[in-house]
């Protein structure tokens, strides 16, 4: 039986939830699986319905003179977990993690999106020599997209990189029928009128800002149009302070299906991503979508005119208005996009090749070896 620790921060949205579905898989498989986090009731209440142990790992969300303690916490923790296999989810995962480890055990990192495409400047190139060093204490680095992947490889990080797509629970989300999202509104408090629903973390990458400063323009074309935004974060109190008439802020949700059935179009203004959970989601549920062309967007979506360019708020707010105003171009669109995230996107498939890469990795690095403080194929040496 393989025993696996996953490490995640954050312990919310898309990457949350697709390590509690991964961890709940591998232990149904029977393996012995803990996860180690922040604490976080919400997380902690998905892991344990799958069957999955958690260990408190305190750390914040992003880098800083807190990396030192997180990484000795977590050095101490993996120690006496004694794992056959370690899985790092997201940046500061990444970093306490390799740092921690250095090739001692078998060690996959997922990034999620690469720390450095949040940063400008000194910090983005720190971000990307550290990424180039950290490449080396990872035995498999899993790219959720192929754009993601290419963004590595530019930046230098070398090593062994696979592309496993994100995945949606397909039968989980799956469009209503009939759908008719003006019979939602009232029972969601929704004000009557045409609606664009944006769900995500409300923070400088999901980019609510950019919505929020195209949506008087939308409203200039579509007068009755309303806003959602679906979630919770660090920005909101700002972005509350600064919304436009026409904008309601529904807080985090357990289920945002009634709300992406409730939209006449999704939006998704991300600044950056690797793949965004929330456009498959958007997807499955057969709506139509308006997304900024960061990473993964283009594979998952397509080409076509529903994408614009990062920051452009005026190509935003004219993509909303034309399918706000334009019922069956919105309807096709959807169709679509349900098509496509059949053909491609399946969650069941991405774990299960998580899972495949995991084995391969056991294989390829028998606990023998690591025992025997022989710690890797680059070489380094146990303390």
């Amino acid at each position: 039986m393989a025993a696996v620790v996953h490490v995640a921060q954050p312990t919310d949205g898309g990457v949350a939830r697709f390590v509690a579905d991964l961890s709940a898989r591998q232990a149904a498989a029977g393996w012995q699986v803990t996860v180690a986090s922040p604490p976080a009731p919400r997380f902690e209440a998905a892991l344990e319905r799958g069957g999955v142990s958690n260990a408190p790992w305190p750390a914040t969300r992003a880098p800083g003179p807190t990396v030192v303690g997180e990484t000795a916490r977590l050095r101490a923790l993996l120690t006496r977990l004694d794992a056959d296999l370690v899985h790092l989810h997201s940046s500061k995962a990444g970093l306490a993690g390799r740092l921690a480890l250095r090739g001692r055990r078998p060690t996959l990192s997922q990034p999620h999106a690469w720390s450095f495409a949040a940063l400008d400047g000194a910090a983005a190139t720190a971000a990307r020599g550290w990424e180039r060093v950290g490449a080396r204490w990872a035995d498999v680095i899993v790219c959720v997209s192929e754009a993601e992947r290419e963004r590595g490889r530019a930046a230098g990080v070398s090593g062994d990189l696979r592309v496993i797509a994100n995945g949606v629970d397909l039968e989980h989300f799956t469009p209503p029928d009939p759908r008719n999202p003006a019979a939602l509104r009232s029972d969601l408090g929704v004000p009557a009128g045409p609606v664009a629903v944006c769900v995500g973390r409300l923070c400088r990458q999901k980019g609510q800002d950019l919505l929020l400063t195209a949506w008087p323009a939308v409203r200039a074309r579509v007068p009755a149009a309303q806003l959602v935004l679906v979630g919770d974060g660090p920005d909101r109190s700002a972005l509350a302070r600064g919304a436009p008439d026409g904008v309601t802020f529904a807080g985090a949700v357990e289920d945002v299906r009634p709300w992406l059935a409730a939209a006449d179009v999704v939006a998704i203004p991300s600044r950056w991503e690797g793949m965004p959970f929330s456009l498959l989601e958007a997807m499955a549920m057969g709506c139509s979508i308006v997304a900024t062309d960061v990473e993964g967007v283009r594979e998952a979506l397509g080409d076509g005119p529903a994408i614009v360019s990062p920051g452009d708020v005026p190509a935003l707010a004219v993509a909303v208005a034309a399918r706000l105003v334009d019922a069956g171009l919105a309807a096709g669109e959807g169709t679509m996009a349900r098509r496509r995230v059949e053909e491609g996107h399946d969650a069941g498939r991405q774990l299960a090749l998580v899972t495949e890469v995991s084995l391969e990795m056991l294989r390829s690095r028998p606990r023998d070896e690591r025992r025997s403080g022989r710690a890797s194929r680059f070489g380094i040496i146990g303390e």
